[in-house]
């Protein structure tokens, strides 16, 4: 059963204040002319060349990464493992490692990055580190394979010590598994009927309060919602799942400044998780630090790719806000890429029209 509320494409940053305007101009159809544009309208979007051969210098003022793959146990891999570079306009370059496992990317534009690591896929999970890139010096990155489990799941979230300690009595775990079976099949009524007995049973169930908390959040019931996480939180404070939900809860309902302190912490806890980072990146955008929402969304489609996508649309209503349009049409032209049949293609194939 799902622990966390997967994200789902919305315009976010439409119902904002800050952007009263764009829905004026999407009504009245004005020229995009109107917008105020700034000089350095490619910031924070970095280009990328693709590595030249290990003889060759990359042009002036460029820089690299340098990286090596070890395994599980520390020592290098000695058969060819496929990284791939990633950047926010969806433009990529592939190397492969050498015998001792070391790979470069060279010729690269100062910016951020995102490179992801293919070992044997039966064997290791697929690795994603974001890192920057500097002017005229390499970033060093060392990367860990890491063992697939078996039952894990990339949708459970992180389970905290305390639910790993918790002794739960048997007739809460049936109702909690009843639950999980029930809202595979689509119940939500009936899956949240089963979690509030088992909570009824075991008041202190924290993986049965943080999913009823996520239910409560899917079908839109938000007050409901945050009681059930803010008690998750009083039974272990640094749980991340009901962390996440709850940052979401208050994102929905626009409560950004505490929403940012919320995820702040879920991010802390859980570095590599995308949907921290994105709604992260609506509530810094919700208090107007549009240079902290902007990093944290760049990160979020890095790291979560397609499944991210929401991402890229808010991005580009972002640049917009910001009055960078170069930067806005590229993010809306990757979003249709990579969702062209999600909620928000249409609203997206119009800006890009008021855009051009």
């Amino acid at each position: 059963m799902c622990s966390i509320v997967v994200p789902t494409v919305h315009s976010f940053f439409m119902k904002t204040k800050s952007l009263e305007s764009i829905r004026r101009i999407l009504l009245l159809i004005v020229p995009f002319c109107l917008f105020t544009f700034v000089a350095n309208a490619q910031r924070g979007v970095p280009s990328v060349t693709h590595p030249t051969p290990a003889s060759e210098s990359g042009p002036v003022g460029s820089g690299s990464i340098r990286g090596r793959i070890v395994l599980p146990n520390g020592a290098p891999v000695s058969e060819a493992v496929k990284i791939n570079l990633l950047v926010i306009r969806g433009s990529q370059a592939v190397v492969y490692t050498d015998q001792q496992g070391q790979f470069e990317f060279r010729g690269l534009a100062p910016g951020e990055y995102a490179i992801e690591v293919e070992g044997d896929r039966q064997r290791f999970e697929v690795t994603r580190e974001s890192l920057q890139v500097f002017r005229g010096m390499p970033s060093i990155v060392t990367l860990t394979l890491k063992e697939k489990s078996e039952g894990r799941g990339s949708k459970q979230g992180t389970v905290s010590v305390a639910e790993l300690k918790q002794e739960i009595p048997s007739k809460a775990r049936n109702e909690f598994d009843r639950a999980s079976k029930t809202a595979k099949e689509g119940d939500k009524a009936g899956a949240i009927a089963h979690l509030r007995k088992a909570i009824e049973i075991y008041p202190v169930f924290l993986m049965a309060r943080n999913d009823l908390g996520a239910l409560l959040l899917d079908t839109n019931r938000l007050d409901e919602a945050e009681v059930e996480l803010r008690r998750a939180l009083e039974i272990d404070p640094k749980a991340f799942n009901p962390s996440l939900n709850l940052g979401i809860v208050l994102v929905k309902r626009h409560e950004f400044s505490e929403a940012v302190g919320i995820l702040e912490r879920a991010s802390s806890i859980d570095p590599s998780s995308p949907a921290a980072r994105l709604y992260l990146g609506m509530a810094f955008v919700g208090v107007e630090n549009l240079d902290r929402g902007e990093a944290e969304l760049k990160a979020a489609y890095q790291m979560g790719g397609r499944e991210y996508a929401a991402a890229l649309f808010n991005l580009g209503q972002l640049y917009m806000n910001k009055g960078q349009k170069d930067s806005a049409l590229k993010s809306f032209e990757l979003y249709l890429q990579v969702a062209p049949a999600a909620e928000n293609s249409e609203a997206a194939r119009r800006l890009i029209r008021i855009l051009q």
